[in-house]
């Protein structure tokens, strides 16, 4: 569908300020007071929205999913897709570490038990989405990785040491594993063990960075298994993966949080260990032995 309102890219060529899409074709489209209700809900939970399908957000706004989808045109985006897209461009472009701090802290203030309060109640909205939305796709890529001969784990920066920990639980699962987290020129070096039989879980949030764009490229000319695990469902890597795994790192505009991430990867580690349970007893149990072995405990 290609209207006067045009899509996203063309309004951004035409001169559109690639800023904040949403907001401005919000403020200045004539809609109904239907679409304004649905338009007003998905500019205040951003980051729902970018894992959420029609139906979801028709339940959530008391519409209907044709409602949800004529909101999106609407707004002069073609599809719910793209508009998740131009959403998930905004929250990235008004993301910055000192950003989400400064507006996280603006709602605890100098309140110890604000600021705890509110770390609690955010891990809960997030686990509560997983719970609801995210165990089919939890189902889907433990299933996906399964086949696997070695599962490789992809993370920089903070997310990093969440794969270490999840690869040191797969391989007393009896999985071999092994982590890619290097930058630069160094992940280079790192990716020369990718081989045949692998498959690759990514964590990748945000904007596409040049890392998780080689190590998918890398992984797509081995025709390796990949699986993303990300914030949004629709997100510039979404079409160059198998399966998306998409998680909420906290609330839109405010400081990352990672438990849930953490939880999203032990549901995938423990699904794995359910899949071949004799392997995994087996190779507990000879960590166990290795353990008396080295502490010199008697059994």
């Amino acid at each position: 569908m290609q209207d006067a309102r045009g899509s996203v890219g063309a309004s951004i060529a035409q001169g559109e300020v690639a800023g904040d899409i949403f907001s401005q074709r919000r403020a200045t489209s004539r809609l109904s007071p239907t679409e304004a209700k649905v338009a007003a809900y998905i500019d205040e939970n951003r980051t729902e929205v970018l894992i959420s399908s029609a139906a979801e957000l028709a339940r959530c706004t008391g519409t209907s999913d044709a409602t949800v989808i004529r909101t999106a045109q609407a707004l002069g985006f073609e599809s719910l897709a793209e508009m998740r897209r131009a959403l998930a461009a905004t929250v990235a472009h008004q993301s910055n570490p000192a950003a989400n701090m400064r507006r996280t802290l603006a709602g605890t203030g100098q309140s110890v038990s604000c600021a705890v309060s509110g770390v609690l109640d955010t891990h809960l909205e997030a686990l509560e989405t997983l719970a609801k939305k995210g165990q089919a796709a939890i189902a889907q890529a433990v299933h996906h990785l399964l086949p696997a001969t070695r599962i490789v784990f992809f993370a920089i920066g903070p997310s990093a040491p969440l794969v270490h920990y999840a690869s040191i639980m797969l391989r007393r699962n009896g999985r071999r594993s092994i982590v890619l987290d290097a930058t630069g020129g160094a992940l280079a070096d790192q990716m020369l063990d990718l081989q045949d039989g692998d498959a690759v879980v990514i964590l990748a949030y945000g904007n596409l960075y040049n890392e998780a764009a080689a190590v998918i490229t890398e992984a797509q000319r081995l025709r390796l298994r990949t699986v993303l695990v990300t914030d949004t469902a629709d997100g510039p890597a979404s079409d160059r993966v198998e399966v998306v795994l998409p998680v909420r790192r906290g609330r839109t505009g405010e400081v990352a949080l990672h438990a849930v991430t953490l939880a999203a990867i032990e549901s995938l580690v423990l699904g794995l260990a359910a899949c071949d349970s004799a392997l995994t007893l087996q190779t507990l149990e000879r960590l166990t032995l290795l353990r008396r072995s080295v502490t010199g405990a008697r059994s």
